[in-house]
């Protein structure tokens, strides 16, 4: 049988599905989070896994170069590369809102400048509220956007609200959810199924008993 190939985001989601994994009869302990490697091989199971920067997992599963992705959901929102979101992993969850600052939050301010990290993810929520808008994109420290008069108003992912509060900014209003999502290789869940499932049904049992069920979705 032909190694299944996951490719799984640094940081947060890697330790979250790391522990999700020690929960699987097949799959605990091949993952090492505190060595400097960036591939992990089973080769009992014929599993290959390997850490990669979130916003190129869709890259790495579009192409075929991993069968599997395992990202946040605001990376797929981003990107909209063809394949298959098949799970929920119910983990990492967090918010994308619209906030910006406190001493507007009584009314939702009329805002012309947006800063943020999601262009197209802010660009679709302006859009569906047929509000014209100018987006910024910025790679970092967005909250400083709005204290220092670059945008009227951030779109972020929150999660517990403290970096916000910290820089006298507020949630004007929740976009949407965000939880960690497993992404497949249009391809290779034909032609790797059986393993695919095998690996997602270990996974839904560690998330929950089992009680989660994958999905088919196209994303794009």
């Amino acid at each position: 049988m032909e190694m299944l190939k996951v490719a799984i985001a640094k940081g947060r989601v890697a330790e979250k599905v790391s522990e999700l994994l020690l929960d699987t009869s097949d799959y605990g302990n091949i993952i090492d989070l505190n060595s400097r490697k960036l591939v992990f091989i089973n080769k009992d199971n014929e599993i290959e896994f390997f850490m990669v920067k979130p916003s190129d997992i869709p890259v790495y599963v579009g192409s075929g170069a991993a069968d599997i992705g395992i990202v946040g959901k605001d990376v797929l929102m981003e990107t909209q590369n063809q394949v298959y979101e098949i799970l929920d992993l119910k983990t990492c969850s967090c918010r994308m809102v619209l906030a910006g600052p406190s001493e507007k939050q009584q009314v939702r301010p009329i805002v012309r400048k947006i800063a943020t990290k999601y262009p197209r993810i802010a660009a679709e929520y302006f859009n569906s509220k047929s509000e014209p808008v100018e987006i910024i994109k910025l790679d970092g420290s967005i909250e400083l956007a709005p204290i220092v008069g670059l945008s009227d108003a951030i779109v972020d992912i929150v999660e517990s609200g403290k970096t916000l509060k910290e820089n006298g900014l507020v949630v004007y209003e929740k976009i949407c959810d965000i939880t960690a999502r497993m992404i497949v290789n249009r391809v290779s869940y034909k032609m790797k199924n059986k393993s695919i499932s095998t690996f997602v049904a270990a996974i839904s049992t560690a998330i929950e008993g089992g009680e989660t069920r994958a999905e088919n979705i196209v994303m794009g």
